[in-house]
C-alpha cells in the first residue's frame, strides 16, 4: 500500500543541524516517511523510537549512498523534500586557518571532501529519482563565509574555499536539473552562527541575539523550502531567507 504525504530525506542526520531537521520533519503531519541517514548507527537519544523515521548507518559512499536512496524511494516513491547537511569546520587535526603559513594540504582535502564532495555525491544520488512532473526541494548547507564578493577579513582558507566550490558545484546541478526535473529547486542554505559542536570554539564572538538554536534553524530552513519555487536556479539564502551576494 502506498503511503500518502512527502517522503523526506537527511543526510548528516546526527549532527546539530541534521537531527534538528528530522525532529521538524516528523513534527510535519504532511511528511510520511523520514529517511535519515549518517555514519552513527543509531539516532541520538531525542530521535530514538520516533514513527515514521528511517535510520540509516551510512560510510558516504557513492553505493551507501545509493542504497539509502534506493530505499527512500522504493515503490516509486518520489522524495520532496532533501535536505544534505554534511559538513566540517574543524576536528581535532584540522582548524580555520588565520594565516597562509597554517594551511596544510592534507586539512585542506578533509574539508573539501566533507564539504563539496560529500554534498555532491548525495545530490548525484538524488538526481536520477528525480522526474520531469514531481516537485523535489533540495537544501544544502552552505555558509555565508562562502561568498566571494563577501569576503573582507581573510583567513579560514580551508572552509571558506570550501563553501564557496559547494556553491559552485551547487550551480551548475542546478542548470542540469532546469534540464532534467525542472520541477526541482536548489536551496544552498546559511544557517547563521547555531549552536552546535561545530560553532562552539567560535561563539564568544557572536553578537548577542545571533546565536541561533538548532530548532531554530531548522524552522527556518523548512519555512523557506516549503515556499521555494522552481525556477531553474540556484538560490543562495541566509537564515532570514535573504539573498546572499556570489
Amino acid at each position: 500500500m502506498k503511503e500518502s504525504g512527502d517522503v523526506a530525506l537527511v543526510a548528516g542526520a546526527a549532527g546539530g543541524i541534521g537531527s534538528a531537521v528530522v525532529k521538524a520533519l516528523l513534527e510535519d503531519p504532511g511528511v510520511a516517511a523520514v529517511y535519515a541517514a549518517s555514519r552513527s548507527e543509531a539516532p541520538p537519544a531525542g530521535l530514538a523510537g520516533r514513527d515514521r523515521l528511517h535510520w540509516q548507518c551510512c560510510d558516504n559512499s557513492p553505493a551507501a549512498i545509493k542504497d539509502v536512496v534506493d530505499l527512500a524511494t522504493r515503490g516509486q516513491r518520489p522524495l520532496a523534500r532533501v535536505v544534505i547537511c554534511n559538513g566540517i569546520l574543524h576536528n581535532g587535526q584540522c582548524g580555520p586557518e588565520k594565516a597562509l603559513g597554517q594551511i596544510d594540504p592534507e586539512c585542506l582535502q578533509e574539508v573539501f571532501a566533507a564539504n563539496a564532495v560529500v554534498p555532491m555525491l548525495w545530490l548525484q544520488g538524488v538526481a536520477p529519482t528525480l522526474s520531469r512532473n514531481g516537485r523535489c526541494v533540495i537544501a544544502v548547507l552552505s555558509a555565508r563565509v562562502g561568498s566571494i564578493t563577501d569576503n573582507r577579513l581573510g583567513g579560514w582558507y580551508s572552509y571558506r574555499s570550501s563553501k564557496a566550490a559547494l556553491n559552485m558545484l551547487l550551480r551548475s546541478a542546478a542548470v542540469e536539473l532546469a534540464r532534467r526535473a525542472p520541477q526541482s529547486k536548489i536551496v544552498a542554505f546559511h544557517p547563521g552562527t547555531t549552536d552546535t559542536a561545530l560553532s562552539r570554539p567560535f561563539q564568544s564572538s557572536v553578537p548577542e541575539g545571533k546565536l541561533f538554536s538548532p530548532d531554530f534553524v531548522a524552522g527556518r530552513l523548512l519555512g523557506i523550502m516549503r515556499e521555494a519555487r522552481a525556477d531553474g536556479d540556484l538560490a543562495y539564502l541566509d537564515w532570514d531567507g535573504k539573498s546572499i551576494d556570489w
